[in-house]
């Protein structure tokens, strides 16, 4: 759909700061998986399975950002800012009590969490050293998730890059000292990776902290923050409630990926592959990601502004047209990496075996072919339902593509059939094929637009 370049202009001023942020978060990911894999494939597996909690925790960290951003963009679009701060007491009450939860049950009994993560009794107890520390971490990790998701939905995006710059950057200074032993600190390995995720965490929000009470753009009111009220209170569980069981639901539909994995023969080798495999795709993905959070905030603020309903749809038409033109494009260059560059050039870095190697080729193979449609799937449902205050609708097209068909298969393949990674693979890909017709319906039916601020 055709729009002015002044529409274009805003995209791009709002997407590359996200850009930004995503692609430094990702690198910290992927900086950890090349320093941990330094120590062998054992090691980087047991990462990747005590980092199946994590996922889930920061996927329901996004889904109160994506859930109050529903919210806060219409807000911002009004220019009520009393009732963002309402919003964002709300978000963190929830996010601390549910990281809360997570964080116990890691510390508390992390062989019993990672043993149902594999079958592998030494992965097991690797994975639970690992867990135990990282896991109390998540807590700030998730305060700091939601505020700088608020000041994004403000078209304030900046913000994050600043803060997990700094978080990146002591993260791979600690894991270059205390994985390794450097400066004269003890050779801790694994150990060493989740003390400087942990320690990267509390510089996190102590950036956060300092800035939310200088900061003058937006000012911070922790009377309306720490009291939000009732009324308030029902509209975000209303609106933002069926976001986070969303996420929640993907999260550990997803995690069950690594599960099926995890019980497969040949487990080792395959989630060693996987977790360098997933730290290339989640790269791959930055862009696509910061399209679908551009989205919901100009759909939102177009909303809240008092546009027209055949507006918001043809805002939502085209960026749902960007984001399949460049999830096409990065998939090519994504495939044509997988089988020439990649293998040469990264996965001997990773001291991968041959099998492992393979493996990872596969599957970022069925990455690449079908990035485009996740790209459109991942913008309609995130960026374009979910902006649109359809949050119900979006939840869904999200899950029960992935419950109901894809994870069924993927398990039907690899653990009862024992067809092998590729027939899970396939499994896998059906969500997205599912994904893509549902969603294309509901975006045509224009029932998405909805203003929930006067709901």
């Amino acid at each position: 759909m055709r729009r002015g370049r002044a529409f274009y202009r805003d995209v791009v001023t709002l997407a590359l700061p996200i850009v930004a942020q995503n692609l430094i978060t990702t690198s910290l990911g992927l900086i950890d998986t090349f320093m941990v894999g330094a120590l062998g494939e054992a090691p980087l597996a047991a990462v990747t399975i005590a980092n199946i909690p994590v996922f889930v925790i920061q996927l329901v960290i996004f889904g109160l950002q994506s859930g109050s951003s529903v919210l806060i963009s219409q807000y911002w679009g009004k220019g009520d800012t009393d009732s963002i701060n309402r919003v964002i007491g709300v978000g963190c009450y929830v996010a601390g009590a549910i990281s809360l939860l997570f964080a116990l049950a890691m510390c508390g009994f992390p062989r019993q969490l990672m043993g149902l993560l594999t079958n592998d009794p030494n992965l097991a107890e690797l994975a639970a050293v690992y867990a135990r520390i990282v896991g109390p971490s998540y807590i700030l990790n998730s305060i700091t998730g939601v505020y700088v998701g608020a000041h994004r939905s403000m078209e304030h995006p900046r913000l994050g890059l600043m803060i997990f710059s700094i978080s990146m950057c002591t993260n791979t200074f600690l894991n270059w000292v205390l994985i390794f032993g450097n400066l004269g600190a003890p050779r801790l390995g694994v150990t060493g990776a989740a003390t400087a995720t942990f320690l990267s965490r509390v510089v996190e929000f102590l950036a956060m902290a300092l800035y939310a009470f200088g900061n003058r753009r937006f000012h911070l009111r922790p009377g309306l923050a720490l009291r939000p009220g009732t009324e308030l209170l029902w509209r975000f569980l209303r609106y933002s409630g069926p976001v986070v069981v969303n996420e929640t639901l993907w999260g550990l539909g997803t995690s069950l990926y690594k599960v099926v994995m995890g019980h497969m023969e040949g487990s080792t080798e395959i989630l060693a592959a996987r977790a360098l495999a997933g730290n290339i795709e989640d790269i791959c993905t930055v862009a696509i990601f910061a399209i679908s959070g551009t989205t919901a905030i100009i759909v939102g603020r177009e909303i809240g502004a008092g546009q027209g309903r055949e507006s918001v749809y043809q805002a939502g038409a085209a960026m749902d047209t960007l984001a399949l033109l460049c999830g096409g494009v990065i998939g090519l260059l994504l495939t044509a990496a997988a089988w020439w560059v990649l293998p040469w050039a990264v996965y001997p870095r990773f001291l991968l075996s041959g099998t492992a190697s393979k493996t990872a080729t596969m599957m970022l193979t069925f990455t690449g072919v079908f990035l485009a449609l996740r790209a459109f799937n991942s913008n309609n449902t995130v960026g374009v339902l979910r902006g649109g205050g359809d949050v119900r609708a979006a939840m869904r097209i999200d899950i029960l593509p992935l419950w109901c068909v894809a994870l069924p298969l993927a398990a039907l393949f690899g653990l009862v059939l024992k067809w092998g990674i590729f027939w899970v693979y396939v499994g896998i890909t059906m969500e997205q094929l599912t994904k893509f017709g549902a969603g294309v319906r509901r975006f045509r039916s224009r029932v998405w637009i909805n203003d929930i601020t006067h709901a």
